[in-house]
């Protein structure tokens, strides 16, 4: 052993130590510089979807080239295939345009003005993570296709006579080894080619047989999305390469879609920073008082897209937008912005009374509930303070979302628990870099139809909001995943709903930005000497069974507590199964809240009665076996 301060050489670090790696080998090895997160499909910015998105970011590069209207993508069996009818990728570079780094034609600002994939890394970041990738390029009724299996050319065909249509179709397998257990959920892609039809009028694609288009861009956006009666009809103003629209809700907080290029910039940036800025300095300007930001903005849905020539993002995900981004012809793009918005909403707001008038009210509303709880707050989070530095309710991780340079931050979970046994066993097995646990007393709140004063005045809600630190909005969120963990009983399902309700009518942006999830526990482990299988469902039970066959021991879990510190490691580790949670239908937020979280109408207690299922007990056979080993336990 090495004295204190003593020099020590590790021999083994030699020339033989320096490896070079070709670019698939390279993808292969670090997918996260190139893809972000791998993920199992459970979140919209899993790298199953990245991948997709990459091939597609393509098709719609050409469209706004001004070639193909149409566009295929079909989602099938875990193989993608998406088809073009652009121009064709040349037939002489098809496959140094899917296989040798930074090649491409987004290079010449001049063919691809106002392109999102501009380095040259995406397609071929697909066929490296593909255990099967296939590119086929039609021009001028000639075809070259080519097959790679994870990087690798295994067949190649060049400048074949084809009746085809021009443009360019790829299909793709991921691959199993790198994305483990993952599966397509459909809803999030439907999301995805709604975004592309919204911010390419007059596209039209086609998804698994489903025929998407628009023809009012931001405007059929916010009236697909807005979840809450607006208080006013969407305004909606858009020029050459910039487009926004926005209106008031009876909900809490904000909430933005915000594009460049045609990505979904989902975290934001400057685009976002400038708009926010711009909607304030208006409302100031034209009802000429000095409101407060937060009275301005309160309970908005907005959406901002912009065009801008090689657009410089924070990540190759390209879901911020950087700072260091100009607006061509002089002034900043945050200046541009600002002042398109600030021109073309002041005259909107002269030429509406009505909307002006209904907007002024909403922010006189906001002034008066913000200062009718300002001395609740300040006492609220004095004591959160406080109890911050001694919070037994939160054993926090060492990285956060907040930590830009923290490669983990996109893994930061926090897990709400019930009791203490269950967060004991989750605090024990976690990953005390990513993972924090957050300790509920007991069944809280039902918060519906209370105004936000609540979130102060009730001391559990009110450490969980700091805890979160999404008071002033989502930009301080210090936790890329909250997961609610409770008990698949009935209590454990009541607290899961008040807990949705609590989130839903005070930050609805966390689900809409698909941040809530709910953690799926075994029911079951079933195991004999040489095997332990656990089991979320009585179907994969009975398939355990007849895997490790002759009566293997049978153990029912029935509460979280139950299962060990170190059996809870697998189900918060790599192959952890959430189940996000997500808005779909026509409902507003409002409407179903008050359906589920009401009062007790004859409506509810009739659903409630003709959707009862009973849990079917275990056969006396098994209650024995499982007795018996608990027995032996």
């Amino acid at each position: 052993m090495a004295k204190k301060n003593e020099l020590t050489i590790d021999h083994n670090y030699t020339e033989d130590s320096i490896q070079s790696l070709d670019w698939k080998q390279h993808i292969r090895l670090r997918p996260g510089m190139y893809i972000g997160k791998l993920g199992d499909g459970s979140s919209k910015d899993d790298g199953i979807y990245v991948l997709l998105k990459e091939v597609v970011d393509n098709c719609i590069d050409e469209y706004v080239m001004g070639y193909g209207k149409k566009v295929e993508i079909e989602v099938k069996d875990g193989r993608c295939r998406i088809r073009d009818y652009g121009r064709g990728i040349p037939l002489g570079k098809v496959v140094e345009c899917v296989s040798k780094i930074n090649t491409g034609g987004k290079y010449d600002s001049q063919a691809f003005q106002k392109s999102v994939g501009l380095n040259g890394v995406g397609t071929k970041a697909v066929n490296a993570l593909s255990a099967y990738f296939r590119v086929q390029a039609v021009r001028q009724g000639k075809t070259t296709w080519a097959e790679f299996e994870r990087g690798e050319l295994t067949a190649t065909k060049n400048e074949l006579p084809t009746s085809l249509a021009d443009g360019t179709e790829v299909s793709f397998d991921c691959d199993g080894e790198i994305f483990t257990d993952y599966h397509y959920r459909m809803d999030y892609i439907e999301t995805m080619v709604r975004n592309y039809t919204f911010l390419n009028v007059g596209l039209t694609i086609v998804f698994n047989g489903q025929e998407y288009r628009s023809e009012n861009g931001l405007l059929d956006l916010l009236n697909t999305h807005i979840s809450d009666e607006p208080l006013y009809p969407v305004i909606h103003l858009r020029s050459k390469d910039i487009e926004i629209a926005f209106t008031h809700t009876t909900g809490y907080g904000e909430d933005y879609y915000s594009f460049v290029n045609g990505q979904h910039t989902t975290q934001g940036g400057t685009h976002l920073a400038a708009y926010r800025e711009a909607l304030v300095k208006t409302a100031r300007d034209f009802y000429g008082k000095d409101f407060d930001p937060a009275d301005v903005r309160t309970s908005i849905t907005g959406a901002i897209s912009v065009r801008i020539q090689e657009p410089v993002f924070e990540s190759q995900t390209k879901t911020k937008l950087g700072s260091q981004n100009t607006h061509p012809g002089g002034p900043s793009l945050r200046t541009w912005i600002v002042d398109f918005v600030s021109n073309q909403l002041d005259n909107y707001l002269h030429k509406h009374p009505e909307t002006a008038e209904a907007w002024k009210k909403k922010i006189l509303q906001s002034e008066r509930e913000r200062k009718e709880i300002a001395g609740i707050k300040k006492l609220a989070n004095e004591r959160a303070k406080k109890a911050n530095l001694h919070n037994k309710k939160l054993r926090d991780c060492r990285a956060h979302l907040t930590d830009m340079r923290n490669p983990q931050r996109m893994d930061t979970t926090l897990f709400i628990t019930e009791g203490d046994s269950a967060s004991g066993s989750i605090t024990i097995a976690r990953d005390v870099n990513t993972q924090a646990v957050f300790s509920l007393k007991g069944k809280p709140l039902n918060c519906f139809g209370l105004t936000k004063k609540i979130v102060y005045e009730n001391e559990e809600f009110n450490l969980l909001q700091n805890a979160l630190s999404i008071e002033d909005g989502l930009e301080t969120l210090r936790y890329n995943r909250i997961v609610i963990a409770t008990d698949a009983d009935v209590d454990g399902m009541h607290i899961r709903l008040l807990l949705l309700t609590f989130f839903l009518q005070f930050f609805p942006e966390l689900v809409k930005n698909n941040h809530v999830y709910i953690l799926q526990t075994p029911l079951f482990r079933v195991r004999n000497k040489k095997e332990t299988i656990y089991c979320y469902s009585d179907m994969e039970r009975q398939l355990a069974i007849q895997k490790l066959g002759a009566k293997p021991e049978i153990t029912r879990f029935k509460g979280l507590g139950e299962i060990s510190p170190d059996e809870f490691k697998n189900f918060i580790g790599k192959k952890i199964r959430l189940d996000p949670v997500t808005l779909q239908g026509e409902s507003s937020l409002h409407s179903l809240l008050d359906y589920y979280m009401g009062k007790n109408t004859p409506d509810r207690q009739e659903f409630i009665i003709s959707n009862l299922r009973i849990e079917e007990e275990l056969e006396p056979t098994e209650e024995k076996e499982i007795v018996e080993l608990e027995g032996a336990e």
